[in-house]
This record gives C-alpha cells, structure tokens and sequence, in this order.
C-alpha cells in the first residue's frame, strides 16, 4: 500500500503520546483532535491569549453623539464621504478574511494552538463585522449603499477583487498542501490576507476614522475602529509569526521566484491602495490627501517587507506618527485618548 505524504513522514513516530517536537504548523499528520499540549508554538498561544484579553462588544460602545452629529449640518460632504467610503470597504474586507479563515486556512493549519487562534479571529471577524452593521442601523444609514459599495466603487471592487484571487485556488476541493507548489500557493494566500489585507488594505481607513476621532469628531465610531485596530494588529503579528514558521519549516518553498512574486503582489497593493485614499479624498479633508496617504501607505508596506525577510521597495516616512502610538499593545492601559478607562472584558468596560 502506498503511504500517503503525511503518513510517510511520520510513519516511524513510535505509539503513544504526541510530542511537542512532532508538531507541525502544515501538512502534520497528528490532527486528528486539536490536541493543545504539550505546546509547542508558544507565540500562537500568546496571540490567543492576548486577543481573549481584548474581548468587546459593538452594541457597548455609545452612538449618541455620533448620530446627532450625522444629522446636523456640521459634517461636510467631502467628510460624509470619507466615512461612507470606509463602512463600504470594511464591511466587505472582514467578511473576506472570516471566510478565508473558516473555509480555507483553518483546514490546511494543522497545528493545534494555531487553530485555537484562529478560531478566536473568526469570532473576532464576525464581531467586526457585527460592529459596521450596529454602525448603520445607528445612523440611519441606506444598507444596500453600504453593503453595495463593492460592487459599484471601482477603488473598492479592486482592492476585493485582488484578494479573491487569492483565495480562489485553496478553495478548490482537490486542493493540498503537500506538494511544494501547494504550500507556495498556500503561503501566497497567507501572505495576501495577512500582510497585504489586514497589513495594508485596512490602515488608509484606519487612519481617516481616528482623525475624525482625534478632532472628537464621530467618537463612537472612532473607538470601535480603535478595538478592531486593537484586534488586526495581534491578527498582522500571528500572521506573520506563522508566515515565518511556515518559511523555517519548509525553506524550499521560499525560492528567488516566490519572494519577487510577493514584492510585486505587494506592489500591486500599495498602488491599490493609493487610489483607494485618492477615491475617499478627492479634495482632501482635515488635513489628509492623497500625497499622505502615499508616503504612509509605501512606509507601512515596507515595515511588512522587513518582517517577512524581504528588502524595503520604497524608504518614504510616516507622516502619521500617532498611529504608532495607537497601535503599541504594550501601552495597555494608556491605548485610548477618550473614555474607555478600562479595556479587558465586555464585563468589565467602564466609561467616564
């Protein structure tokens, strides 16, 4: 009888209990339950444990003053514009991510606290997404023209469109990762939702909703945004922590051709990215423009370049210097410049 790929790897794995040493993040043949210990993966533990300390709900957070400024006459066009454009895109992009975590990497992962994590960003994704839908019913706003945007903004079709290809072979039914072809594809994928999807796609929006935020502008939403950027920044740091373990396990996968491959696929995004910033500014509001966003969004590309092992492509500096601040999870208890004074549970959030 032929042995499979996996069976053939572990075949002289002697009976009884599964080993820290035997694990592996893909293509383990020991799955059979997610069988946690002995862990071997520590960082994936850790990214778990640091998302459950996370823990929020959208409906916790008050809208109050967001809906009375959206009513009133003191948002401009070009502002609505901007806040519109980013409850279209997000609204789309975490459902992207869920589905690409739930039907896609989660059966290829065959690393046990690898899965754990990814079963708490599912939760985290489906959160996200709750968040946008108790942001529209909250203002009042028009749900196909949200929920819609991805297909009638060109900016935003783009940006979806580029990450669906992506997924488009894994999801195949024959799909597998034991050739080295298959992994290759599966690290693309890896590397478009991590690195390019939640790394970069997210961070133009970001940006714009904590500006209102930091102006107390639509301070409601700005704080969930700040959660959900809580939230990507521990999915951006997993990613690549697997990403790499993925790299170390199976360094045949990671050729000249893979890695120029991923320099222009990340290429491509920020170009992507730029007209998307161009399409929610197009005469600039509250000091933000389409030149910003270029140097941030090319500055951003290259701090994920460098995490992967690949060389900078664009050495442009960060002309939004506060956003390093907001995404610094060691700063705990200093993370929010409003009301949230304390951010570890749903149970346990408390407001000013």
């Amino acid at each position: 009888m032929t042995l499979s790929f996996q069976e053939q790897q572990f075949e002289n794995i002697p009976q009884g209990r599964f080993k820290a040493n035997q694990k592996r993040l893909v293509n383990c043949a020991q799955v059979d339950v997610n069988q946690l210990m002995p862990l071997k993966y520590h960082w994936a533990w850790e990214h778990y444990i640091n998302g459950c300390a996370n823990h929020w709900m959208p409906t916790e957070v008050p809208m109050t003053k967001d809906i009375e400024l959206w009513k009133s006459n003191k948002l401009s066009a070009d502002e609505r514009r901007v806040i519109m454009r980013n409850l279209g895109f997000f609204s789309t992009a975490e459902s992207l991510v869920a589905n690409n975590i739930v039907l896609a990497i989660y059966k290829h992962i065959t690393n046990a606290e690898c899965r754990q994590y990814l079963l708490r960003q599912a939760f985290e994704e489906a959160v996200h997404s709750h968040t946008f839908l108790y942001v529209v019913d909250s203002l009042g706003l028009d749900e196909g023209e949200v929920f819609n945007m991805y297909h009638e903004i060109p900016a935003i079709t783009q940006k979806d469109e580029f990450e669906m290809k992506l997924t488009a072979d894994i999801l195949n039914d024959s799909f597998d990762t034991s050739t080295t072809e298959g992994l290759q594809t599966f690290l693309r994928n890896l590397i478009g939702y991590y690195i390019i999807l939640e790394g970069i796609f997210f961070y133009s929006g970001f940006v714009m909703i904590l500006s209102f935020h930091r102006r107390n502008l639509m301070t409601g939403i700005g704080e969930q945004f700040q959660y959900i950027l809580r939230d990507e920044t521990i999915h951006l740091n997993f990613g690549i922590d697997l990403i790499n373990g993925i790299k170390a396990e199976n360094p045949e996968i990671w050729t000249p051709e893979l890695q120029q491959e991923v320099m222009d696929l990340i290429m491509q995004s920020v170009e992507l990215e730029i007209a998307y910033a161009r399409d929610c500014l197009p005469r600039g509001v509250m000091g933000l423009n389409e030149q910003l966003f270029r140097d941030y969004v090319q500055h951003i590309a290259d701090r994920r370049l460098e995490r992967i092992g690949l060389p900078t492509q664009f050495n442009s500096s960060n002309p939004f210097p506060w956003m390093s601040e907001t995404m610094d999870l060691s700063k705990e208890k200093n993370f929010f410049e409003t009301r949230v004074t304390e951010y570890q549970t749903g149970g346990t959030l408390s407001w000013d």
